[in-house]
């Protein structure tokens, strides 16, 4: 009987080494911001004739981390790569169904990728037509997973964010619409103590 036990015991304690060892790597939590722009307000149907601005993106946890005051925060944000993917697990969407201008620079509708280049002084709004992959697969040369392989040949538009410190500390990044009206706005990254932010308008 004892040993009848004892092997069900440890044969138990390896499968569970075994399941544990299986379990897919916990990514940080899944954003997503949106929205509606060019549409009226009617009282009985609500707003109609809109169309969509959407950000899709990770959520990394601040978890007690100096996230921009250590001498390699630019290095520990990009995670080997040459700029942040402004997010985390998969490169950060804009999903537009407006043409948008920022910066000067007109965004067609479409599907693009956001990142951002670090420095102590500038932070660089980086809009790509690099595809997104779903999951990684290092065979793909046509997509980015993250920031990994990016270049700059398929930059869209760069351009200079404000800079704001914030009076309270986000633990969890997080991107937003703000200041929206008729003609546009602006998207801003908030994390930490810092907002980072790029004006935009609704192109004719």
């Amino acid at each position: 009987m004892g040993r009848t036990i004892l092997a069900t015991v440890v044969m138990f304690v390896l499968i569970s080494v075994a399941d544990m060892a299986q379990e897919p790597r916990i990514l940080s939590p899944p954003g997503h911001s949106a929205v509606q722009v060019e549409g009226t307000y009617d009282v009985q149907y609500g707003y109609i004739g809109g169309a969509w601005i959407d950000l899709f993106y990770g959520r990394p946890i601040k978890r007690g981390r100096d996230l921009f005051g250590p001498s390699d925060w630019v290095e520990m944000l990009n995670d080997g790569a040459d700029v942040w993917r402004a997010g985390a697990n998969q490169s950060t969407r804009l999903v537009t169904e407006v043409p948008l201008t920022i910066a000067g620079k007109n965004v067609a509708p479409g599907e693009y990728t956001l990142f951002i280049d670090l420095s102590d002084d500038v932070w660089t709004f980086v809009v790509s037509s690099w595809p997104a992959m779903e999951r990684y697969d290092y065979e793909r040369k046509d997509a980015l997973f993250g920031a990994y392989d990016y270049t700059p040949d398929r930059d869209v538009l760069r351009t200079p964010m404000q800079l704001d410190t914030l009076p309270h500390a986000f633990d969890q990044l997080s991107w937003q619409f703000l200041d929206m009206t008729r003609g546009g706005g602006r998207l801003a990254l908030f994390w930490d103590t810092t907002m980072a932010s790029v004006a935009f308008t609704i192109a004719d």
